[in-house]
């Protein structure tokens, strides 16, 4: 059995992902035995304080928190964790969203340098790929995205563009609800979000890994999707989406590993892609069911018909 339409065989591919789950949860048994010290990002969003997020944020600056206050407010609990337990939780979710994604190509895809940096720093791109993914299926998952990246929001286009007027308002709807319940408690810190996020966007000496400014990667972000809502291609609004990050780190195109999943044809079945259709994993595989009328009508790409046995 291939992986998709590549000249590759899944009983290839298939121990190299096994291995890489294995290397990944060493990876956060080791952080919380106090062996290895990374996870720049992630220190971040455990250190910063729910309560006054941007007390010491400055563009630039190590521990600096962009997120919107909700999102700091929803993690709060994380506090209650030490260091070495919230690495390694973190590190374990990071992980098995990975594999939702990358299926059988996660060997792979974990030996790529973004991928492997994002693992290293725990930021938030994996799982902003996962709600994009999801967002197809539960659109109030974009709630994700908006509340902390913010401008990958502009995948939504892809429900404006194709008069998916109920998906688009549950996206929105949900970020709404949860922002203004946020802003009920704390008004002061959306206003402090708003001027830190203006300061970051002023910041002269502020470095871009890509140095592309972000006005022209937004335009070339709405062409994509705008083009690949049109054309049916659902991989579009994961590649505009990273395309349009506030700042594009090497490791922000650790996103692209949701491309998998929505490639599902060419490259192989996934979990993620096996959920979007509504297929089910056998003997612990990931699986795919042909695509639907439905599935076709909301631009899905149909994945592989049988598993990757």
């Amino acid at each position: 059995m291939h992986a998709g339409k590549l000249p590759i065989r899944a009983s290839i591919l298939r121990p190299a992902r096994d291995g890489a789950i294995v290397a990944c949860l060493l990876f956060a048994a080791a952080h919380l035995l106090g062996l290895i010290h990374s996870g720049v990002d992630a220190h971040t969003y455990w250190i910063t304080d729910s309560a006054n997020p941007y007390a010491a944020s400055t563009p630039g600056t190590a521990d600096a928190y962009f997120y919107s206050p909700a999102f700091a407010q929803l993690t709060a609990p994380i506090h209650l964790l030490s260091w070495e337990w919230f690495i390694t939780l973190w590190t374990v979710l990071l992980t098995g969203t990975l594999a939702w994604q990358a299926g059988l190509w996660l060997g792979p895809a974990l030996l790529l340098v973004p991928v492997f940096a994002e693992l290293t720093v725990g930021n938030v791109h994996f799982l902003l790929a996962a709600a994009i993914v999801a967002g197809f299926r539960w659109p109030w998952t974009w709630s994700f995205v908006l509340l902390t990246k913010v401008t990958p929001g502009v995948g939504l286009l892809w429900f404006a563009i194709r008069r998916e007027w109920r998906s688009l308002a549950t996206a929105l709807g949900a970020t709404a609800v949860i922002a203004g319940i946020s802003f009920l408690f704390a008004p002061s810190l959306w206003w402090q979000w708003v001027s830190l996020l203006m300061a970051a966007a002023r910041a002269p000496d502020f470095v871009f890994i890509v140095p592309i400014p972000l006005w022209i990667r937004l335009i070339g972000a709405v062409v994509i999707v705008s083009w690949g809502a049109l054309r049916d291609h659902r991989w579009t609004v994961i590649l505009a989406s990273c395309v349009a990050l506030p700042v594009l780190w090497i490791n922000g195109l650790a996103m692209l590993v949701g491309l998998i999943p929505l490639l599902s044809r060419e490259v192989g079945p996934s979990w993620a892609a096996a959920w979007l259709s509504g297929g089910r994993a056998v003997r612990g595989e990931p699986t795919a069911a042909t695509g639907t009328a439905s599935g076709t009508a909301t631009g899905g790409t149909a994945a592989a018909s049988t598993p990757a046995t």
